[in-house]
């Protein structure tokens, strides 16, 4: 299948070149719009993949509406809420947005690995080698779209693990793969929501991947990490080591579904069982819960005679979900055989893993290293965008420094006699490098 067939494919951000981004994050609960300015950094111990310094100069948000469970529903309410966030982003900067990069939640996020050999013939390894083998490795499933194909590592005769084997000599050269997939559907339809808005997509970039861009160090991503980025209507899951992403999986349960949950425990509205769950929701049992109490606005009662209930109430509610979720993150886990990569190591992002208590239940769970991710090296974001809710949007903004590493089909669109002669490929290597 071609790599070209649906979503787009971004070429890495030059070192040396300045560029201005718009990122939209869609996600259930909330649609976020950044756009920031990138410009050329020396390299940092802490954070050794950028290559750009990243300054927000706009920032838009909105509540969600159209999507559920990460996937469009309703194509003009998501248009709509869409529209809003971008409108206010661009009003903030003083930019007019022209494209996007956007992330995929939905469309039952999964991965496969690929093997594939050429023979070298003891000669070096060339660049049309390593895109031959790479090309050979690429296979998409019927009614599914490849959104990532990273390459973990690569093999020369009985040499392993070899990250870049241009240059070396050797008689075959083998790859492995790493395809991260999603329903056709799911992303053409996110795709029209942005064209509708007159913008084009530059890129989609899975959840749990931009999540992990954003809030792991190297050294996590190269030992081994779990990112699970716990959102309104999915829970998704990226395991990095090797400093790659080699496995991302999602889950249909997310921060929505407790707040229903809570809603029809305590017989409330969904807006006011939202509210109920954001200022006094637990997942951790407290001896003071039996004591304290909540008000609660039951559907029927007299508005000016509102319920009052013990905390201990709520929390009986919203545990069992969040056990289910963190359980069902871990069999899925074993079930790939990614555990043993992922180190013990759990770092939690989204709007949800700010509950109360969850990291707490994530070590008894899931692993004893757990910790709240949150956006690392960005400029110029206001305090409430430095939460783990916005952790996905600030990783759209990282991943053009790191597309790169991803393996792309060259385009054979253009002829080659049409390409220009030799000023005209300097030309076009100023104009991308600087």
């Amino acid at each position: 299948m071609s790599l070209r067939s649906l979503t787009p494919r971004m070429r890495q951000i030059p070192a040396r070149k300045s560029a201005i981004l718009s990122v939209l994050d869609v996600g259930a609960s909330k649609i976020v719009c950044l756009i920031a300015r990138l410009t050329p950094m020396e390299p940092s111990e802490a954070l050794r993949g950028r290559t750009h310094r990243c300054k927000v100069l706009g920032i838009g948000h909105q509540c969600s509406s159209g999507v559920k469970g990460g996937s469009v529903v309703d194509l003009h309410a998501a248009e709509h809420a869409a529209r809003l966030a971008i409108d206010a982003a661009e009003r903030m900067a003083g930019v007019e947005v022209g494209g996007v990069i956007v992330n995929m939640s939905g469309g039952r996020l999964a991965s496969r690995r690929h093997d594939a050999e050429t023979a070298l013939r003891g000669k070096t390894v060339a660049e049309h080698d390593i895109h031959h083998v790479l090309s050979a490795a690429v296979s998409a499933e019927p009614g599914r779209t490849i959104l990532h194909a990273l390459p973990t590592a690569y093999r020369l005769d009985a040499t392993k693990d070899i990250r870049d084997p241009k240059g070396m000599i050797g008689h075959e050269l083998g790859v492995n793969l790493h395809l991260s997939t999603c329903d056709s559907a799911a992303a053409r339809n996110l795709m029209l929501v942005v064209e509708r808005c007159h913008l084009r997509v530059e890129a989609m970039v899975a959840t749990p991947y931009a999540a992990g861009l954003s809030t792991l160090v190297d050294d996590e991503a190269e030992l081994g990490a779990a990112v699970v980025d716990f959102g309104g209507g999915s829970t998704t899951v990226g395991v990095f080591s090797g400093g790659r992403l080699i496995h991302v999986d999602a889950v249909a349960l997310g921060g929505v579904h407790v707040t229903r949950d809570v809603a029809r425990g305590l017989n409330a509205s969904v807006s006011d069982a939202e509210r109920l769950k954001t200022l006094y929701g637990a997942c951790i049992a407290s001896p003071s819960d039996d004591r304290e109490t909540i008000t609660v606005q039951r559907l029927g009662d007299d508005p000016d005679h509102p319920s009052c209930l013990p905390k201990s109430d709520l929390v009986r509610i919203i545990r069992p979900r969040v056990e289910e979720i963190l359980e069902l993150v871990r069999d899925r886990l074993k079930a790939s055989g990614y555990a043993a990569q992922a180190g013990r190591r759990l770092v939690m992002t989204g709007g949800a893993c700010q509950l109360t208590g969850l990291p707490e239940l994530a070590r008894k769970v899931l692993s004893n290293q757990a910790r709240v991710g949150r956006p690392l090296g960005i400029e110029g974001l206001p305090e409430s965008g430095k939460s783990p809710s916005f952790a996905a949007a600030v990783g759209l903004m990282v991943y053009p420094q790191v597309a790169g590493l991803e393996y792309f089909e060259i385009s054979r669109s253009v002829p080659r006699q049409r390409q220009g002669g030799y000023a005209a490929r300097v030309g076009r290597w100023l104009k991308d490098s600087f």
